[in-house]
């Protein structure tokens, strides 16, 4: 009977052997890298309302200082320093303070019965 036991131990601590050289042998899973966006497109995926045509205004005007500056946005952003949603209205405040000046095209819209009507139009109704 002890002898039987003994057999018992030596099965196990040999399977114990074979899973240990198994595990030794298996490299370890290579982590699966992420593809990594270029800074345009990480800044891209916070800007919200107008934000995507103020950025691309202010790269018509100033194309290098625009590209440094999306450089920094996303550094802060993958560093989780920068966070939510940034609407045009911020972005070109921002963009203002650091000396990028220059002008959006603005339309004044006013919405009549369902219809978006522009100050002209509105003013031509008023007059006939």
């Amino acid at each position: 009977m002890s002898s039987e036991i003994e057999l018992l131990r030596q099965k196990k601590a040999l399977e114990l052997r074979k899973k240990i050289l198994l595990s030794q042998e298996k490299p370890p899973p290579t982590p699966v890298e992420t593809p990594k966006l270029n800074s345009r497109e990480v800044v891209q995926k916070i800007l919200t309302g107008r934000g995507a045509e103020v950025l691309a205004k202010a790269r018509r005007y100033y194309p290098k200082e625009v590209g440094v500056i999306e450089e920094n946005l996303a550094r802060l952003i993958d560093s989780g320093r920068l966070k939510g949603p940034v609407s045009g209205e911020e972005l070109y405040s921002f963009l203002r303070r650091v000396g990028l000046s220059f002008s959006m095209d603005t339309k004044i819209r006013v919405k009549e019965h369902g219809e978006l009507k522009t100050l002209e139009e509105k003013f031509r109704e008023g007059v006939q």
